[in-house]
């Protein structure tokens, strides 16, 4: 087994794994690249939604009405602890 190794250690090493430490580096750029790219990407959508949604919150406001009893043919429970929590 010695002498296989010693073999192994004398032989050239093929030139894909010389070139396979570049491939990697260059593959982690293009990812890293990619998330900083996507993390702007996300920031811009999440504005143009803010923006978006404060924009048709202020244009389309419907006119304020007053709100009525959700029960207006029940009497005021005679059960209810005070009248001051009789929501009419």
């Amino acid at each position: 087994m010695d002498v296989d190794i010693r073999e192994l250690n004398v032989g050239a090493l093929p030139s894909a794994i010389d070139a396979l430490d570049d491939r990697v580096l260059l593959a982690l750029s293009v990812r890293k690249a990619e998330a900083a790219a996507t993390r702007r990407l996300m920031a811009v959508a999440a504005l143009f939604s803010l923006g978006g949604g404060m924009v048709a919150g202020s244009v389309f406001v419907p006119s304020a009405v007053a709100a009525s009893p959700l029960t207006p043919l029940i009497p005021a429970s005679p059960l209810a602890p005070s009248t001051i929590l009789d929501a009419r």
